[in-house]
């Protein structure tokens, strides 16, 4: 039934009379329902189609059978179609269909009932069939397992036999290696036997030791022979030195006659490898490299070509490289030029160092020694020879003059020359050196220079210091010849005219010891060499700057006494002639022009040097000392020192100064303050507003000279006028004790303009201070109507002092 289940037999009205045969195959594949119901039904349904067809249009027939479709009857417009359809049997197909369902359950009854059965026998079978399998299964067990126990002694005999075989597999080879071995030392004696002829005779050898085409086999089995003969005459020792009897000849004239042939092999093959590499033939090179290998590790065949290098052997090389650096012959080197020229020379050297590298890797089995030996042959030969010419080690003793360059050409030099063989031996070691330590090797080539280093930088700096002195004293001298007849024409100090502390020079030392510390740092970067090189450089900027300051003070000085000697020499007394006293005047103002002069000339020398001083601290601990641990600390006692004397300096001086001042003040006062000037006519302080040409600063002096003189009202308003004069001038120095003191002599010299009768009404503005009060008492007394006024006798209720 391959298209769904139908019914077989002749087609009929009645539908009982159609059996349904039903077949289990037809159950079987791709079974479906809906097409088993549809075979059912398809013999009875098409004929209730036709007949309705029949019946009517087809409009009818389908509206019927839209009604039956859905369930619901359609009203017809035809009232006798309609009473024609509710006589007849709507659909008379009901019974055959219900019929043939009965028959199609009864029929799948049976057959469900003849599946059930097949399906008990065919469990039957399957159980019956699996009994048989696991008893199948269980034998074949037990043989597999005997088949493993058999398998397991198998492999148990074929690991003893594998075992016995790889034995006598190894017993074979290591007689094999003790056959050929044999047979290697029979050959080798065979050939030592040739050697241990008669000493010095080649030439009864082997073809082997004499075909070029067979020397690398030939110096492999020289060197074999050359080991056992060694070892031999090594045990012959041996044994005589324990006491044992002394064999019969050994191998002494085999030994001779194999280092002869070995040299003489050697030979020929660095005569083949040095045509090979005129030739630039780097395959003959390599081969002959790789043979001389085995004569003391190829070290005579590395060391040879790097001795036939162009660079080593040719003395032009070396001229260019000498002018190249220096220059002209006779011309003066500076280090600027000498760094120029080292820059281009080591620069060279590095190309050509490279490109001998990429030979060398061609050619040797190993570079790195070639490498190594190449650079230590450059450094050692022609960075020495040119080094050389440009250091030559001045003498400590007879240095060589400033206008030659001095020691400090020598250092500028060293340090140029170290700073760029530095940077060489970086470059060299980027190329490739193999294991030697070229920036040792490049240290030892400056350890002579190093050594006395710190020597040569302290004697510069005192060859720069005892130049520069010189130097400031012709220019002094220069100076004092050109103005000396002018400035003693005016009576002017003779030391007036010497050299000044000057804030330019001492910048000068710092920058002196700026440049060495810079070359301490190079030459030495160990920290504590560092410090101790700096603390000594350091200790000569010092010592300069405290010499320089100080002996400028002390210079200074020398004018402030010469001052004194001169007014010393021209104090007179008071009953002299009248020429006497205007001589005596006259030199009076040229010591007084002199003293003037060197109190400006001293001052000036203690303004520079607070700013040296300020220089040289700022300089020295920020740039100089501090980036140099220990060196700090270390100086700190020695600047202490060295200020403390440049203050001791400063201190007498000033001393001197004030006492200048003091003695020129005195003078002027004597001079210049005339009797009359606090005696003026009424009428006159409307006219002249000036103070007097005696007007100075001092309190004590002026206190004492006032009182020289005898004042009108007039004359306190003039003595009132100078001291505002004197307070404006004071107030300038921002000194509040001294303005005091002459705010307090403007209120004294009222004592001068209140008339007799209204000093009493000043004495409450001396009450706080008994020293002013005093002072008050005494400037009284010299108010011209004192005595007119009877001005002691008013007074004497107020100051009891006063009678």
């Amino acid at each position: 039934m391959t298209e769904g289940i139908r019914a077989r037999g002749p087609r009929s009205s009645s539908v009982k009379s159609l059996p349904l045969i039903l077949d289990i195959e037809d159950f079987k594949g791709d079974f479906s329902f809906d097409a088993l119901f549809g075979n059912l039904v398809n013999d009875l349904l098409p004929s209730f189609l036709e007949e309705e067809a029949d019946s009517g249009d087809g409009h009818g027939n389908i509206a019927g059978i839209d009604g039956l479709s859905n369930g619901h009857l359609r009203s017809q417009p035809d009232a006798s179609r309609l009473s024609q359809m509710s006589s007849a049997p709507f659909f008379p197909e009901v019974d055959g269909l219900l019929s043939l369902f009965k028959d199609a359950c009864k029929e799948l009854v049976d057959l469900r009932k003849q599946v059930d059965g097949r399906l008990n026998t065919l469990k039957k079978e399957v159980s019956t069939q699996d009994a048989k399998h696991r008893k199948t299964l269980t034998e074949i067990e037990k043989g597999v397992d005997g088949l493993f126990e058999s398998f397991a002694r198998l492999d148990g005999r074929i690991s003893s036999v594998g075992q016995t075989a790889a034995k006598i597999g190894d017993h074979l080879q290591s007689a094999d290696a003790q056959r050929e071995t044999a047979s290697q030392t029979i050959e080798l004696i065979k050939y030592l036997m040739e050697f241990n002829g008669s000493p010095g005779d080649l030439m009864e050898l082997s073809a082997l030791f004499s075909d070029d085409s067979r020397v690398a086999e030939a110096a492999s089995i020289a060197q074999k022979l050359r080991s056992f003969a060694e070892e031999d005459i090594g045990r012959q020792t041996a044994g005589t030195a324990a006491g044992n009897a002394t064999p019969g000849r050994g191998l002494e004239v085999a030994v001779a006659n194999l280092q002869d042939y070995c040299n003489e092999l050697e030979n020929r093959l660095l005569s083949r490898f040095d045509a090979a590499s005129q030739r630039r033939d780097l395959s003959t090179m390599s081969e002959c490299a790789k043979i001389l290998s085995q004569f003391n590790r190829g070290t005579s065949a590395m060391q040879h070509y790097v001795a036939t290098r162009p660079m080593f052997i040719d003395v032009e090389v070396m001229n260019s490289d000498i002018r190249l650096v220096l220059g002209d012959h006779g011309s003066q080197p500076s280090p600027s030029n000498v760094a120029r020229g080292l820059s281009s020379l080591y620069k060279e050297i590095t190309d050509t160092v490279r490109k001998e590298a990429a030979t060398i890797t061609a050619v040797f089995p190993a570079p790195n020694e070639v490498m190594a030996i190449l650079v230590q042959r450059v450094l050692e030969q022609r960075v020495t020879g040119i080094l050389d010419k440009i250091l030559v080690k001045p003498s400590l003793m007879s240095p060589p003059p400033v206008q030659e360059g001095g020691l400090l050409l020598y250092l500028r030099m060293l340090a140029v020359a170290y700073e760029r063989t530095q940077e060489l031996a970086k470059d060299l070691r980027a190329v490739g050196c193999g294991d030697l330590d070229v920036e040792d090797l490049t240290e030892s080539l400056f350890s002579s220079h190093k050594d006395e280093y710190p020597e040569h930088e302290q004697a510069s700096l005192k060859q720069l210091y005892q130049a520069k002195v010189e130097e400031l004293r012709a220019e002094s001298q220069q100076g004092s010849e050109s103005s000396g007849t002018i400035g003693r024409s005016r009576g002017a100090s003779v030391s007036s005219s010497q050299q000044q502390i000057s804030v330019t020079v001492v910048t000068e030392f710092v920058r002196w010891n700026e440049e060495a510390i810079s070359r301490c740092t190079l030459f030495s970067p160990q920290p504590a060499t560092l410090a101790a090189y700096v603390k000594a450089i350091f200790t000569c900027l010092l010592d300069q700057v405290s010499i320089y300051i100080t002996e400028g003070l002390e210079r200074a000085r020398d004018g402030l006494s010469e001052a004194a000697v001169l007014r010393e020499r021209f104090v007179l007394g008071t009953s002299v002639s009248r020429r006497v006293a205007a001589a005596a005047a006259s030199a009076a103002e040229a010591a007084a022009a002199a003293g003037e002069s060197s109190f400006k000339s001293f001052m000036v020398a203690v303004q520079r040097c607070g700013s040296s001083v300020a220089i040289y601290f700022a300089n020295s601990i920020s740039r100089l000392l501090l980036p140099v641990d220990g060196a700090h600390a270390a100086s700190c006692e020695e600047m202490s020192t060295a200020l403390s004397k440049a203050e001791a300096a400063a201190y007498k001086g000033l001393q001197q100064c004030i006492e200048t001042v003091m003695a020129e003040v005195e003078r002027l006062l004597s001079s210049e303050q005339k009797a009359i000037d606090y005696k003026l006519p009424d009428d006159a302080i409307a006219h002249d507003h000036r103070p007097t040409n005696a007007c100075i600063r001092l309190d004590k002096l002026l206190l004492t000279h006032w009182q020289k003189f005898t004042f009108n009202p007039s004359g306190g308003l003039q003595l009132k006028r100078d001291i505002n004069v004197y307070g404006d001038l004071v107030k300038s120095f921002s000194t509040p004790s001294v303005d005091e003191k002459f705010d307090l002599m403007g209120i004294i010299a009222n004592v001068f303009i209140v008339a007799p009768e209204s000093l009493s009404s000043l004495s409450t503005l001396f009450e706080g201070s008994p020293s002013i009060r005093a002072d008050a008492q005494r400037f009284i007394q010299l108010r011209e109507d004192y005595k007119s006024a009877k001005l002691a006798t008013r007074l004497s209720s107020l100051w009891p002092s006063l009678s």
